[in-house]
């Protein structure tokens, strides 16, 4: 030890006593996070997780959801977060400090039904949130609101939505009357069907598979009466509420906004939720086969195209009874049509021109991007409830489909198929958002934040600090003017 150290100090002659300078005790450092502080960061993670998982399961992309929960956290305060989403799992954490502990919660998301209701009611909340008209408590209180009131229309009606739908579909297809009203018919029945098995619990896949084995059985019946209808025709347009076309571009989505593994989760979805349907009318097929009723040979997923008049008119049904029967707002479904009718006008353009099916579907949905951006600000919804119903008709659900079935038996048509199905979905993913990405600059506040965008948002504003000093703006504009004072 050092002779000038102040806790020792050696005898100036032998014998004498050591004295020892007590040492002072180091000063308590005052806790960085209080309680009250830490219940104040719960809170508000909180309220960022529970609207992360209503948008996620109402069928938003894990990029908006990321950036809604983002969001929330910055509007009601927090700094120093992050957050984290996963296909079941949203996650969010806040540290005080380097030498704090950091605070993590975490969120199942266990239930998924498209609801854009409610989506749309997320939506204005984070605007108001993030705007400075309510507070967090406030906010909360909307939310739990928004949680327990339920669906905004009746079942039934749904259910009648998703015929008209079927119907609309089959239009698109290239059917005739009857194949229209039966796969109206087809679309109630297998909706009808699964509501039961999903009251108990079964999981999706059995579903799916029930639902493909009912869509057959119908066709093998319309086939014992004696109208002159394809077989393929029927099947077709009696699973397409089934197919996972849906689900497969949004998991193109989030592979292309930077989410791989929620995108290959979703792409694993989509493909078990195919692969029932396969199963189940390979099972109705091999039940004809049984009671002696023959079908024909059979092109699976195989389809005319229509006149373009009643492609578009099929088009412009089958997005606006898809909108409804996700519980969209009634104020949207007009615009809806008008954008989907217009979007297959194009498809039917660039097809003839000799564009391919992937060119066409592409120039069609970056259309949709495009005019999506002000029609949904327009209608005050989302900007992905215009795209996700807008691109419904164009079913790339279908080459999934014709994919998985002749697998068993081509195998180069199923490749082919299957390439087909890709190439679809990677174009009406990617024209869309290249649209929103083009859109979305065009208005003068998203402008000033270009240097910020992340990525093109399809629910939610953009970044609280762009909004914030959009109102500011505003509220000099709005502020009188000095006695005096020259507009110059």
């Amino acid at each position: 030890m050092s002779p000038s150290s102040p806790t020792s100090a050696e005898p100036a002659e032998p014998g004498q006593p050591v004295t020892v300078e007590p040492r002072d005790p180091a000063p308590e450092r005052e806790p960085t996070r209080d309680r009250e502080t830490t219940r104040e960061i719960t809170a508000t993670l909180s309220l960022a997780l529970r609207i992360g998982e209503l948008l996620l399961s109402s069928g938003a992309g894990a990029g908006d959801v990321s950036a809604a929960m983002r969001n929330v956290a910055w509007a009601c305060g927090l700094r120093g977060y992050t957050a984290d989403v996963m296909f079941t799992q949203l996650t969010m954490s806040h540290q005080t400090s380097t030498d704090e502990p950091a605070l993590i919660q975490i969120r199942q998301v266990r239930y998924r039904e498209v609801d854009y209701g409610d989506l749309t009611e997320v939506d204005h909340l984070i605007r108001d949130l993030v705007t400075g008209e309510i507070d967090r408590a406030e906010a909360t209180s909307r939310l739990n609101r928004i949680i327990s009131t339920g669906h905004a229309r009746r079942r039934w009606l749904v259910t009648v939505a998703l015929g008209v739908m079927g119907g609309g579909v089959g239009m698109v297809l290239g059917g005739d009357w009857v194949v229209v009203g039966v796969a109206a018919v087809a679309a109630m029945l297998v909706d009808l069907l699964q509501r039961q098995m999903s009251r108990r619990r079964l999981p999706t896949f059995y579903q799916q598979v029930a639902g493909g084995l009912l869509a057959t059985l119908i066709a093998v019946g319309i086939d014992a009466t004696p109208a002159n209808v394809s077989s393929n025709l029927v099947i077709s347009t009696s699973i397409i509420m089934l197919l996972a076309g849906v689900n497969f571009l949004g998991a193109i989505q989030d592979a292309l906004t930077g989410f791989p593994v929620t995108a290959g989760a979703r792409i694993l979805e989509a493909f078990l939720a195919t692969a029932g349907v396969v199963a189940g009318v390979s099972g109705g097929l091999k039940l004809a086969d049984v009671f002696g009723v023959d079908l024909g040979r059979l092109n699976p997923g195989a389809y005319s195209i229509a006149d373009w008049p009643a492609m578009m008119a099929g088009g412009a049904i089958a997005a606006a009874a898809y909108a409804f029967a996700a519980y969209a707002p009634r104020r949207c479904l007009l615009p809806i049509a008008a954008v989907a009718a217009v979007a297959i006008g194009i498809y039917v353009a660039s097809y003839d021109r000799g564009l391919g099916v992937a060119w066409s579907s592409a120039v069609a949905a970056l259309f949709i991007g495009l005019v999506s951006y002000p029609v949904a600000a327009r209608a005050r919804i989302p900007t992905l409830v215009v795209i996700a119903a807008g691109i419904t008709p164009f079913l790339p659900g279908l080459s999934i489909y014709r994919g998985l079935t002749l697998l068993a038996t081509n195998s180069s048509k199923a490749l082919l198929a299957m390439v087909t199905a890709a190439a679809i979905a990677i174009a009406l993913s990617s024209g869309a958002i290249l649209g929103e990405y083009v859109a979305q600059p065009i208005r003068r506040e998203a402008r000033r934040l270009e240097s910020r965008l992340a990525g093109p948002r399809l629910v939610g504003p953009h970044t609280v600090p762009g909004v914030r000093a959009l109102r500011r703006r505003r509220a000099r504009k709005r502020a009188p003017r000095p006695p005096g004072a020259t507009s110059g």
